[in-house]
């Protein structure tokens, strides 16, 4: 072939069709492989890094297998504390029924006293009172100095002594007769009053300001009485003390004496009229009436003040009530008189005494009627009271007992209740009512203070309050030693069950002492225990329902009483608790669920495992992240069966016997519950690393891919592109050595 001699130019265009068909072969390689780059020889540089690349996304690629089963060992984990979490809650709520469950005690450890009229309001119970100044108030009957003690239902006051006129002149009657009766004036007779003293038509007489009015003729029916007023015998009465007596005509009398001692008495007050349709009902309120007896008219009133009669002086003569005559006005006044039947010293009109801010009047009177009081106010006895602490006492038919009555009802020792006027006083709870003993005031209050009273008038000297002498304006009196008296008195308690020791001062629960019940059960509550007292004042300080299996002052749990109120009074010795079977029936049925539940944490724990791995069961996990095994993450298992949780089974007749003993299991619980929601918060973040750390590795062998197809990957748009160019210039090139043969195809037509 050496020998065969081609033309330069039929040499050149086969050397450039052998080129093109080489440039040719190698696009279509890169198009059939997809690859530029696919051996050392097309690009040592590229070709070996991307082999490198490519190796480390495979072993990055091998490592997310593990990866992912790490993420199941985790989520095995995490369900099996989710199980946990909720058998512990289980268990907290057989603890919580056992709390809600019946005391186990029928009878907690106690220790108790009675304190006479302790109540829940002051501890220190009713104490008597003593003058400071008069020995025991002692009250003596008759004169002062006397030596006959008075009792409690010795009056205040005078008796209701009558005001007596003189007999009239010419009047020889007997009772209210006609031998008395009113005429006009101008017809005397042996019958009537003596004519200068007949009243006239329209003549009046005043008593004690009310006025009582002659009128002649007959007494009108009484449909045809005055609005508001009333008829009753041969009177018109307003109602208001007010009244019109009629007389008649001459030589036919009808108003009699008894007719003006009525009209008296309604204007006095001790008679009332009650006026329904116009006709008067006369009641007696009090004490007797004016009468008529042997010739005499006796006059009685029911007002604090003494009778005052005003009118013509002839008239007030013929009634035998002065000795005054003439056409003029007079005024007849009696005073009450006195009778021995009272206190040493009788209660003037008008005196008071004031107790603790409460006032108390005196008035020399008959109580009035229940339907007469103001409104608010109830009579009760010869007491009125308007049931705030006030009150009068009325000195006609009053005692000793209702003085006491109205000092207990300003010190709240009793209280009044007024329905319709009347008063229904009662001793308040756990109180002890004043009393008359031996001719002694004995006063009992239910206030903090020691007991003050101060007066006006002669109240506190007629009560013995002063020594029974002179008018005394004030007693004060300190507090008797006698038990009940608490004041100062104090009261402790060794620790109990690791309580805070208490230690308090009874006093008027102010500066840190203790009166009432709330205050000493703030103070005992730090300690485990509480105190209850009942109507009788006994005071019972118990253990709580947390520590109702302990006694009171033992060796193991403490509470020992101690203070110098256990001088002042007795104190039980502390009662061990009785076991009540039916409620510890109750609670040991709850241990025994209780220990099942156990039994499921346990075995829950085991069963959290995947692929061998539990890390509930103390396993550890090593997941590998990188390539070079550097990159790593260790997950340390933990035991959470129950030992693990700290739970233990429970021991019937030891645990849930009380409130102490289940609040140690749910304490337990909740710590239990705490080590799950830490260790879930554990896994949940280590969880949260492995998934973080799996989606890293698989964007990253992504990118090591992506940066070796960039290095080898050929681009087909390309390829193809030159694939058609090359085919085109070994098209071209053919021709054109088809072109350059042609001279010698020349050659040869010429040897043809």
């Amino acid at each position: 072939m050496s020998g065969i001699v081609l033309s330069a130019s039929v040499r050149q265009n086969l050397l450039s069709l052998q080129s093109t068909a080489d440039l040719l072969a190698t696009t279509q390689n890169r198009l059939a492989t997809g690859k530029k780059v696919n051996t050392a020889l097309d690009n040592p540089t590229n070709y070996f890094t991307a082999q490198s690349l490519d190796a480390r996304a495979g072993d990055i690629n091998n490592l997310l297998d593990g990866i992912g089963n790490g993420v199941q060992v985790l989520q095995a984990a995490n369900t099996g504390i989710t199980s946990l979490q909720k058998l512990v809650d289980t268990a907290k709520s057989l603890a919580n029924q056992a709390l809600q469950s019946a005391v186990g005690y029928s009878t907690k450890s106690n220790v108790a006293a009675t304190i006479t009229g302790a109540t829940a309001n002051d501890l220190r119970g009713t104490t008597s009172y003593t003058s400071a100044t008069a020995t025991s108030n002692v009250l003596f009957s008759g004169a002062a100095g006397g030596t006959t003690p008075a009792g409690g239902t010795t009056t205040l006051g005078g008796t209701s002594a009558a005001l007596v006129g003189t007999a009239a002149p010419d009047g020889a009657g007997t009772a209210a007769s006609l031998a008395f009766g009113l005429t006009l004036a101008g017809a005397p007779s042996a019958t009537t009053i003596a004519a200068n003293g007949a009243p006239t038509d329209g003549e009046t007489l005043t008593v004690n300001g009310k006025t009582i009015t002659f009128r002649s003729g007959s007494v009108p029916a009484a449909a045809a009485a005055p609005a508001g007023s009333g008829v009753s015998g041969n009177i018109v009465t307003d109602g208001n003390g007010n009244s019109t007596v009629y007389i008649g005509t001459t030589g036919t009398p009808t108003g009699t004496v008894q007719d003006l001692a009525n009209a008296i008495d309604l204007a006095s007050g001790v008679q009332k009229a009650v006026i329904s349709a116009g006709a008067a009902t006369l009641s007696n309120s009090s004490g007797a009436n004016a009468g008529i007896a042997a010739g005499v008219l006796t006059l009685n009133t029911g007002t604090g003040a003494d009778l005052s009669i005003t009118g013509r002086a002839d008239l007030l003569k013929a009634l035998g009530l002065t000795a005054s005559v003439g056409s003029g006005d007079a005024t007849v006044t009696r005073q009450r008189q006195i009778t021995a039947a009272s206190t040493g010293t009788l209660i003037q009109d008008g005196s008071t005494l004031n107790v603790n801010g409460k006032t108390i009047t005196f008035k020399n009177a008959v109580a009035p009627l229940a339907a007469n009081v103001p409104v608010g106010s109830g009579v009760s006895g010869n007491v009125v009271t308007d049931g705030n602490g006030n009150s009068t006492v009325y000195l006609q038919g009053g005692t000793l007992n209702d003085t006491l009555k109205a000092i207990d009802l300003a010190t709240g020792v009793q209280a009044a209740t007024n329905v319709s006027g009347t008063a229904t006083v009662a001793v308040a709870p756990g109180q002890v009512a004043s009393s008359i003993v031996a001719g002694a005031l004995q006063l009992s209050t239910g206030t903090t203070a020691d007991l003050a009273i101060s007066g006006t008038g002669n109240a506190l000297s007629a009560l013995g309050l002063t020594g029974n002498t002179g008018t005394g304006t004030s007693f004060n009196a300190g507090r008797s030693a006698a038990p009940g008296s608490l004041s100062g008195k104090t009261l402790t308690f060794t620790s109990f069950n690791g309580g805070t020791p208490v230690n308090v001062t009874f006093g008027d629960g102010s500066a840190g002492t203790v009166k009432t019940l709330d205050q000493l059960n703030n103070a005992l509550l730090a300690n485990n225990l509480a105190a209850t007292v009942d109507s009788t004042g006994k005071l019972t300080i118990t253990t709580t329902n947390d520590y109702a299996s302990s006694t009171l002052g033992s060796v193991l749990s403490g509470g020992v009483i101690g203070g110098t109120l256990t001088s002042a009074v007795t104190f039980t010795i502390a009662t061990a608790p009785v076991v009540d079977i039916t409620a510890q029936n109750v609670r040991s049925n709850l241990v025994t669920q209780f220990n099942g539940i156990l039994s499921q944490i346990t075995t829950t724990a085991q069963d959290a495992s995947f692929n061998g791995i539990n890390l509930l069961g103390g396993d550890q996990l090593k997941l590998t992240f990188n390539e070079t095994g550097k990159s790593t993450l260790n997950i340390t298992g933990v035991n959470f069966n129950a030992a693990g949780l700290g739970l233990a089974n429970l021991v019937q007749g030891t645990d849930f016997i009380d409130n102490s003993a289940t609040n140690k299991v749910i304490t337990n619980l909740a710590n239990a519950s705490t080590l799950l929601r830490t260790q879930a918060s554990a896994l949940g973040s280590n969880l949260s690393i492995v998934q973080i750390r799996q989606d890293f590795s698989k964007n990253l062998i992504n990118v090591l891919q992506t940066g070796s197809s960039n290095l080898t990957l050929a681009d087909t748009n390309e390829e193809a592109a030159n694939s058609q160019a090359l085919s085109t210039r070994q098209s071209i090139a053919v021709s054109a050595l088809a072109l350059a043969n042609q001279s010698q195809q020349s050659v040869l037509q010429l040897l043809r």
